[in-house]
């Protein structure tokens, strides 16, 4: 440790440790056991302040000491950037964390299986904790795996506020906010470079697109224009899932349509995009089906897992023509799509930590940001 007092071994270091760094139970409680540690460490520290090296004498004033300066210069520190992580899952996502600390974020502090009627306490707890140069300094990051679900956690957390105690919020569920808006953006930039047009009217098959970022890549491109289908394996469950993402994350002025991977067959034969978001090591467009596909443009796969989800598709394409495609379509791989979602991801923490006002970050934003990454940055290699 370097800052101490020397009469009484107190290091502020560790005392901004305990601040920064609770620990919770699953009911976000700090056990018993803790809260009296802290208490006796507490009170361990206020000890050493107000009594000398021996115990029997109290301190001379600060002002008459040049070795307590170290003490009175943590008083003026600058606040930490506090970021609060929600998630309903038991685990929160290493990824995220190296993300939020990364883009400079000082803390980054894990809530484990919260509900979504749990979540306007937890909001309330860390705005009122704060002053208001404290809140420009704290931030709330809502993870799981549910697009849904994450939605409606950053709608409670809106709703929540009181302002002017109010904190920026961002929603990124897995990860699937960013890696579909840096698919569907790389992807329109493709049309742009290599066919001169947009997803305005293009027919799109979100092939495995049942999961998280199928959902949102599908929402994302409807928005922009394009007739959508949602394929699964499933038929009720991808007509569910369309449903979905035309009624909570389209507001009723998109329509996708579900379809089942039996009539992948006839679905490719007028298809000009394809996203393939299906699990990893999934194929979801054989050889056979882009033999098939006159009109297809432009395919996406988001696994980087071999096999590709795509047949003849390497996760470093960026661009790249697809074996055996009759109307000359290109490919874009894993890696490429990660690279400009990384960029997207870390580009909205380190607004969230820079922003005058509360934002409140979701897909659509993701997709407005990871449009000038593709612009600037793919397009340049492309």
């Amino acid at each position: 440790m370097g800052n101490h007092v020397k009469r009484g071994i107190f290091y502020p270091e560790m005392a901004g440790l305990f601040a920064v760094w609770p620990i919770f139970n699953r009911d976000g409680e700090v056990p018993v056991c803790l809260s009296k540690a802290f208490a006796y460490v507490n009170l361990w520290v206020l000890l050493n302040l107000c009594l000398g090296e021996s115990g029997k004498r109290p301190l001379p004033k600060a002002s008459s000491r040049t070795d307590c300066h170290p003490l009175i210069r943590t008083t003026s520190m600058e606040k930490p950037y506090i970021l609060h992580m929600f998630t309903p899952e038991k685990n929160l996502s290493p990824f995220d964390v190296n993300m939020a600390l990364d883009a400079g974020w000082t803390s980054a502090i894990p809530y484990l299986g919260l509900q979504p009627q749990e979540i306007r306490a937890m909001v309330q707890d860390a705005i009122f904790s704060r002053s208001r140069s404290g809140l420009r300094r704290t931030g709330i990051f809502i993870g799981g795996r549910d697009a849904k679900l994450a939605v409606d956690m950053l709608r409670s957390c809106e709703q929540a506020m009181v302002p002017p105690f109010e904190v920026s919020c961002f929603a990124d569920p897995s990860g699937a906010f960013t890696t579909a808006a840096a698919m569907v953006a790389i992807v329109e930039r493709e049309l742009e470079l290599k066919f001169h047009t947009d997803l305005a009217g293009k027919k799109v098959l979100a092939l495995g697109g049942t999961g998280p970022v199928g959902q949102i890549a599908a929402t994302l491109a409807a928005k922009a224009g394009a007739e959508v289908r949602i394929v699964g394996r499933q038929l009720e469950k991808a007509e569910a899932m369309a449903h979905l993402c035309d009624t909570e994350f389209g507001d009723g002025q998109i329509h996708i349509t579900g379809d089942a991977d039996a009539n992948k067959g006839e679905r490719i034969l007028d298809a000009d995009v394809v996203f393939a978001t299906a699990a990893a090591g999934i194929e979801v467009l054989s050889a056979e089906l882009v033999s098939m596909a006159p009109h297809l443009k432009v395919a996406a796969d988001v696994n980087a897992v071999p096999p590709s989800g795509i047949a003849g598709l390497d996760a470093h394409h960026a661009g790249h023509p697809i074996p055996g495609s009759p109307g000359g379509a290109v490919g874009v791989g894993a890696l490429a799509i990660g690279n400009i979602k990384y960029q997207t991801q870390s580009a909205l923490l380190k607004k969230m930590r820079e922003c005058e006002r509360p934002v409140y970050l979701s897909f659509d934003d993701a997709f407005e940001v990871a449009r000038g990454f593709a612009a600037s940055l793919y397009g340049a290699s492309a």
